[in-house]
């Protein structure tokens, strides 16, 4: 009997709302919090009208934007309070076990993000896949996963005559469509292990989100990946891989 072996190779790419090259210090520190700028200044505050507020500081000299072909500098308190935004390279998974090219099989594959951000705004992380279907080796693939409605499906089901492909978020910031009352997605607030399946497509697929900063700590998401052949269905042998692109995005 030939086995079929399926590796996922995983792209990241973390997008930044500010120019390249930045970088940020913190001048005091402690286990537990970081101040990244202090000023000392003879006066400021905020000041508000029915429409607008306004924050000034008074006492600093050479402030504002400067730069040259590889650096941008905002100096002065006011200036250089920029956003910061990081996210943990995403290693490659291996499906396991290996899935008989007859009789069927499920492989199964996990691996993990976490996104830092100070913004007072928080994040989202989305994912899609560089083709369609997701899951190929040559001219033989694994369907995307077919969902029974709109939502995820709480349960990872494959019609025995099919082969398909699916992932599922877990995390503390999983977006409300992958969370459940322990039998249906989009409901509820639980975030049960191995639940809430869809598929992989080509457009970005937002799978958390957190509308506060969560410096230093950061939040992780698990990515947990799956592959089934139907016990009727006949999948040629061959390596797949599925490439994906995992996008973290300050608010």
């Amino acid at each position: 009997m030939k086995k079929m072996y399926i590796i996922i190779v995983i792209v990241f790419v973390a997008i930044v709302s500010h120019s390249t090259h930045v970088l940020f210090a913190a001048v005091m520190n402690s286990t537990n919090y970081s101040i990244q700028s202090d000023s000392v200044n003879f006066g400021g505050g905020q000041s508000s009208s029915t429409s607008y507020t306004q924050e000034s500081t008074f006492g600093e000299i050479a402030t504002g934007p400067s730069g040259s072909t590889s650096y941008n500098l905002t100096a002065g308190y006011q200036q250089m309070q920029g956003v910061y935004i990081a996210m943990t390279a995403v290693s490659d998974v291996n499906l396991t076990p290996s899935i008989p090219s007859i009789g069927g099989g499920v492989g199964d594959g996990a691996s993990t993000v976490t996104v830092t951000t100070d913004s007072t705004a928080g994040y989202e992380l989305s994912i899609k896949a560089s083709s369609s279907p997701a899951l190929v080796s040559g001219s033989n693939s694994f369907a995307n996963y077919t969902q029974v409605g709109a939502n995820p499906d709480f349960s990872f089901v494959v019609p025995t005559a099919d082969s398909e492909f699916a992932f599922s978020p877990e995390g503390v910031d999983v977006v409300q469509s992958f969370k459940d009352d322990g039998s249906s997605c989009n409901t509820g607030v639980l975030d049960t292990v191995n639940a809430c399946w869809s598929p992989l497509t080509t457009t970005n697929t937002l799978i958390s989100k957190k509308v506060t900063g969560n410096f230093p700590s950061g939040t992780a998401t698990v990515l947990k990946f799956r592959a089934e052949s139907g016990s009727a269905h006949v999948q040629p042998a061959g390596a797949y891989v599925a490439t994906t692109t995992v996008t973290a995005i300050a608010l």
